[in-house]
């Protein structure tokens, strides 16, 4: 059978089409993504930018016909934090559903964050009773998933993203000390409300803050899945990102290798919001996936379809 899921973040747009059968090893037939900025100005006015919903339609228009000419059959669609916070978000819906011919879901954050666990879990091989700390920093959210073994997943949606913070607390270019001081005040007082005492086996970071940050750190003229994922990004080398994100201008930060235009002015505050936790947690590197929110759709279908005889995922 061939699938396809799509991932609707506050500032990409991600598909993901591949065919799968009883063997339970999809077979990828596609992997597409766009910066859309979809979540720009909803936390400032509610509503969704129009040119930024415009061309999220588009792009998930397009998206559509390259799975129908794939022959995929099935399409599992999930939205996140911008079409939560957006008091128009249900309209956005409907337009997708009438122009797109897809059936988007606005989930939760905490379905989110359980379908990043999924995804990490079988995207790393990782042993499922590992203690691990997974962290999704989105442009509008991020979500984090506490994993102890003999316990259910604790599962938290904290309202700091890059772009949010970006428009909240950066508003100078480069970002001045007063941005840094309100990133971080921001920052820690998202994390105070946690209460965790909590110290991982292993910190995982997915989502495109943490995957260009690491493109960023290792120099990548071109993305390389193969380099990126399951890389261990040192906190000293997020640091040394940070410090040349911090010295640069918008205009030179856009030519850094590994750093996509879309991305220039929301990875500091994104990278800013990485290093908090690394510090919170004591943690001195980060396990990089890039296999996030689409993958743990696919992984879903996958377990719905083809439910396993034995655990899919063993231990290393």
């Amino acid at each position: 059978m061939k699938l396809a899921t799509f991932d609707v973040g506050s500032n990409t747009v991600l598909m993901l089409a591949a065919e799968v059968d009883e063997r339970r090893q999809p077979r990828i037939l596609s992997e597409l993504s766009r910066i859309t900025r979809l979540g720009r100005g909803v936390d400032k006015n509610g509503r969704l930018d129009p040119d930024s919903s415009a061309l999220t339609l588009a792009t998930l228009r397009e998206f559509a016909e390259t799975a129908a000419g794939l022959g995929v059959e099935r399409i599992a669609a999930a939205a996140t934090a911008a079409l939560r916070d957006a008091a128009d978000g249900s309209e956005f819906i409907a337009r997708v559903r009438e122009r797109a011919g897809i059936e988007l879901q606005i989930i939760p954050g905490a379905e989110e964050a359980a379908l990043s666990h999924l995804a990490v879990v079988h995207g790393l091989g990782l042993d499922p009773s590992l203690r691990l700390l997974i962290v999704d920093i989105g442009g509008g959210s991020t979500e984090l998933i506490r994993a102890e073994p003999g316990t259910e997943l604790e599962l938290v949606s904290l309202q700091i993203g890059s772009v949010r913070l970006t428009e909240r607390c950066v508003h100078s270019d480069p970002p001045s000390d007063a941005d840094a001081a309100s990133l971080r005040a921001t920052i820690e007082g998202a994390l105070d409300s946690l209460g965790w005492r909590f110290r991982p086996a292993r910190l995982v970071g997915i989502a495109g803050t943490v995957t260009t940050l690491c493109a960023v750190a290792l120099g990548l003229h071109s993305y390389d899945s193969g380099l990126v994922h399951g890389h261990r990004l040192a906190r000293t080398e997020v640091g040394r990102v940070m410090g040349l994100l911090r010295s640069l201008p918008l205009v030179e930060r856009r030519k850094l290798p590994g750093l996509p235009e879309g991305r220039a002015d929301v990875l500091f505050a994104g990278a800013t919001i990485l290093e908090h936790l690394m510090e919170r947690f004591g943690a001195e590197e980060v396990t990089v996936s890039d296999q996030g929110v689409r993958w743990g759709l696919l992984w879903r279908e996958i377990d719905r379809r083809y439910p396993p005889s034995t655990p899919a995922v063993d231990k290393p």
